[in-house]
């Protein structure tokens, strides 16, 4: 056993959902950005990562890197732990027995064990509850990201093209809840514009 483990790994016996864990029924904002343990650096309390990971390999056995990718791709890029945080949480799993590695060519694959399993079960409702914090939290900084890239677009170009853009944009908005039928018209239409503006033959 590492004894070195504990300072970087709190609570890991005792079931209990971490300060991170603490922070989503707690300390949590309406938006979800809140909560002090990840709000600032994006660190999640180790009990609470090692539970993250448990319930990826409760899906499916993972290489290390493929948890790290994982987690980023469920936050839409809000949250990427380092290796540093992911491969010390795996040695530790497997040495307290939750998870069990197969060599695979010169890379490890992590399977969860039995009592992995077990553990993952008991905290199912804080493991899920995190993975739906998160994809919300991404969800509102994708949309963030979308908007900010929308105003600088909305910076660019001739005054009759900026003109040009408000108007349709309205135009849209008044048919929002227009027949179905015209709905398609419209859609047509705007292809048509589009092929056009590109110099293409319409699709």
């Amino acid at each position: 056993m590492r004894h070195h483990m504990p300072m970087f790994f709190g609570r890991h016996r005792g079931g209990g959902i971490g300060r991170f864990g603490r922070g989503f029924t707690e300390g949590f904002d309406g938006d979800g950005l809140g909560g002090r343990a990840f709000g600032r650096g994006r660190k999640l309390a180790s009990v609470d990562l090692q539970l993250l990971i448990l319930g990826l390999l409760g899906e499916k056995p993972y290489h290390g890197y493929e948890i790290i990718k994982a987690l980023e791709e469920r936050t839409k890029g809000f949250y990427t732990p380092s290796p540093g945080m992911v491969y010390p949480a795996l040695t530790y799993l497997e040495e307290i027995g939750h998870a069990t590695v197969e060599q695979d060519g010169t890379r490890k694959r992590y399977h969860i064990s039995d009592e992995g399993r077990r553990h993952l079960e008991a905290n199912r409702a804080t493991a899920d509850a995190m993975f739906a914090q998160f994809e919300r939290v991404g969800e509102k900084m994708e949309r963030v990201r979308r908007a900010v890239e929308a105003v600088g677009d909305e910076a660019r170009g001739s005054e009759e093209l900026l003109e040009a853009r408000r108007d349709l944009r309205a135009a849209l908005r008044d048919k929002a809840d227009a027949p179905r039928e015209e709905q398609q018209r419209i859609a047509l239409v705007l292809k048509r514009a589009t092929a056009d503006i590109l110099g293409k033959p319409p699709g």
